[in-house]
């Protein structure tokens, strides 16, 4: 629930697609979440799409926790159970700290529309140099569900109780 008496504060985010086979021209989940971004007015900096490869992801991933100008990671791709999916084993080394509670309710909500298929995701979220990284699945359908159920209001610095907003690095810690 938004505290419409505080001010918008927009973020600045990056998106990152894994995947062996999209390209720019058909990154349907990748330019979802950079819709879903500018829509809401935060700040979409940038989006790269890498292949399946923990050293490459973990190279991205580092290079944009080390920027101090990027608060928010979305990483969409590589979150399943097939030999090339290693999105997790990239990411969890790199985080301070786990945000549970991403991936549980994740799996909770695509219940609702997958059911048990769900059980298959390894949708994650933790916190690394004061950034938070996001992993979701790589369908348009699974990253609408975690930005229309969580991010959306996770990333809103007016959303009550609690956001993410005050877990981050303000922009101007250069």
């Amino acid at each position: 629930m938004p505290d419409n008496c505080k001010e918008f504060i927009p973020l600045n985010a990056v998106v990152l697609t894994i995947s062996d086979t999209r390209t720019e021209a058909n990154d349907d989940s990748g330019d979802l979440l950079m819709q879903r971004l500018t829509d809401t007015g935060h700040h979409a900096l940038e989006k790269r799409i890498v292949k399946d490869n923990i050293y490459q992801i973990r190279a991205v991933v580092s290079e944009w926790i080390y920027q101090s100008d990027v608060q928010v990671i979305l990483i969409t791709g590589g979150t399943g159970f097939t030999q090339r999916d290693d999105t997790p084993q990239a990411i969890i080394p790199l985080l301070d700290k786990m945000v549970d509670g991403f991936g549980e309710l994740f799996r909770h909500i695509s219940y609702q529309e997958i059911g048990t298929s769900t059980v298959q995701s390894r949708a994650l979220a933790g916190l690394a140099n004061r950034t938070l990284v996001v992993c979701m699945p790589g369908s348009p359908n699974a990253c609408k569900t975690a930005w229309d159920h969580i991010l959306l209001f996770q990333l809103d610095n007016r959303h009550k109780p609690c956001n993410f907003f005050t877990h981050l690095r303000p922009v101007e810690d250069t």
